[in-house]
């Protein structure tokens, strides 16, 4: 059996996903082989994995760190939001059930058998496995019901290091206050802790940085100062993440949905130099300079359309369509753009149907069955192939899809509206493909240079370089039992 090693924070986007990464491909690279495993997660940003599951795209990125490919053991179970109060639960990478907050507690023994299940499978396999807690082990009122923290180290045994954020503000409150609300023997669970997010000297932190030692009694792995290139790599929540700016170049837009869903699928034109992207928050209007309207996925489609025309970008994206604009839908996008969207027997929601934008002659009916599958695909304007992954329910037809988007193994997928400024497809992560991306950019007059896999291991290699510089890795890999 292999050892591990558990990253938990002292709050949720402390960075334990970037930590987990920077660790297991600073392990692989002294020639470990290692895992990333997440008992669970919340993320309406998924990754289908080679069984033919779906996981969260921060263990897809943890998996690359590996020299992995994703397996749904990976992240064993997946909540995925669809209302303020209810999510999809997917459990080893397969749809279970839609629940309430309220009544999620009783799956709790179920759910973490299927955990250290596949905890064990990691292990087993693997010289090191390294573990990425889920918001923080502070939320006692949550320990009852909890597998995602200290329910699971102590259950599997696993030895934990507390991360605060520094970047946020007191950061001594945060660890030292999470000590003293745990309970004796999760406390005793902590291996120690470290400081993520510093800006400027970390020598200007001693003082700080040994007092938390003296309060807590543990052991200090180190400071590590803000990690600059943290914008280049596939993220959960990416839409938070600071990008550089830019004032010029293809103007490509996105509306941020409330439940917004797979929207690292605009990663890859972020980092394209040529390309200025631009997030756009609720209530503001899309901007008159756009050159392309990217709708993204969503968890729950008529409620995201009913969002987009709360903010009234429903005319704005008529209107610049009308103005010779393009318009690409992507999943739950490509099903808005459609006459209407049905759901009679409630899988996203309240049952019912909701015009769409009408920008696409096609209509979508909600149904039961998920498709989660890997695809090569040819787009049909470029002759580009590229490879995706679908990870939706519904299917979409109607006289546009007479004009594909592209074509999966001689079928058609996605549709293309007669005027050719609305376009729709299921497919997620196009843009990845570096020859795609070239063929689609160059339609809009604009040159791509980036090898984005490429970028994504050599930013992964900075990220273990700059972790190996400032924290005592040797000894983080020697806590792991």
């Amino acid at each position: 059996m292999g050892r591990a090693l558990m990253i938990q924070g002292t709050g949720s986007n402390v960075g334990k996903s970037l930590l987990v990464a920077g660790l297991c491909r600073a392990a692989r690279l002294r020639g470990l082989s290692v895992a990333p495993f997440k008992p669970q997660n919340m993320s309406n940003n998924a990754a289908v994995t080679a069984d033919g599951g779906e996981i969260g795209r921060a263990q897809a990125v943890q998996a690359q760190a590996c020299g992995l490919a994703p397996h749904t053991d990976m992240n064993p179970v997946l909540l995925k939001p669809e209302t303020d109060t209810g999510a999809q639960v997917v459990v080893q990478g397969r749809r279970l059930a839609t629940a309430e907050a309220r009544d999620y507690g009783a799956l709790r023994p179920m759910l973490l058998s299927r955990v250290l299940e596949s905890f064990g499978r990691l292990r087993a396999a693997h010289d090191l496995v390294v573990v990425e807690g889920a918001g923080s082990p502070a939320e006692v009122n949550l320990r009852p019901r909890d597998i995602a923290n200290m329910g699971f180290a102590r259950a599997a045994d696993v030895p934990v290091i507390l991360a605060g954020d520094i970047d946020r503000g007191g950061v001594i409150a945060q660890i030292v206050g999470t000590q003293a609300v745990l309970d004796a023997g999760d406390a005793a669970q902590i291996a120690g802790f470290l400081v993520n997010r510093f800006r400027g000297d970390p020598r200007l932190f001693d003082d700080g940085y040994g007092l938390i030692a003296a309060r807590t009694g543990w052991r200090g792995y180190g400071v590590l100062p803000w990690f600059a290139d943290a914008w280049r790599l596939p993220a959960e929540d990416a839409v938070d993440l600071a990008r550089p700016p830019r004032a010029e170049g293809l103007h490509v837009v996105c509306p941020v949905l409330s439940r917004i869903a797979n929207f690292d699928d605009l990663d890859p034109l972020a980092q394209e130099p040529a390309v200025r992207l631009t997030m756009l928050g609720p209530g503001r209007a899309l901007p008159g300079d756009a050159d392309l309207v990217v709708i993204p996925g969503t968890k729950s489609t008529r409620g995201d359309l009913a969002f987009l025309r709360a903010q009234g970008w429903d005319v704005d994206i008529a209107a610049h369509v009308r103005r010779g604009g393009r318009v690409l839908g992507l999943c739950g996008g490509y099903q808005m753009l459609g006459r209407r969207v049905a759901d009679p027997e409630g899988i996203e929601g309240p049952a019912g149907a909701d015009a769409g934008l009408g920008l696409l002659d096609v209509e979508t009916v909600m149904t039961p069955d998920k498709r989660l599958t890997e695809v090569l695909a040819i787009h049909a304007a470029t002759g580009a192939s590229f490879r995706g992954y679908e990870i939706h329910v519904g299917r979409t037809d109607g006289p546009d899809r007479a004009r594909p988007f592209a074509r999966v193994e001689g079928r058609a997928e996605g549709a293309v509206s007669a005027c050719g400024r609305a376009a729709g497809s299921y497919l997620h992560g196009m843009f990845r493909d570096d020859g795609f991306r070239a063929a689609y950019l160059a339609g809009f007059g604009a040159a791509a240079s980036g090898r984005y896999d490429t970028d994504v291991d050599a930013t992964l290699d900075g990220l273990a370089g700059h972790m190996e510089a400032h924290l005592d890795i040797g000894a983080l890999l020697a806590a792991a039992r």
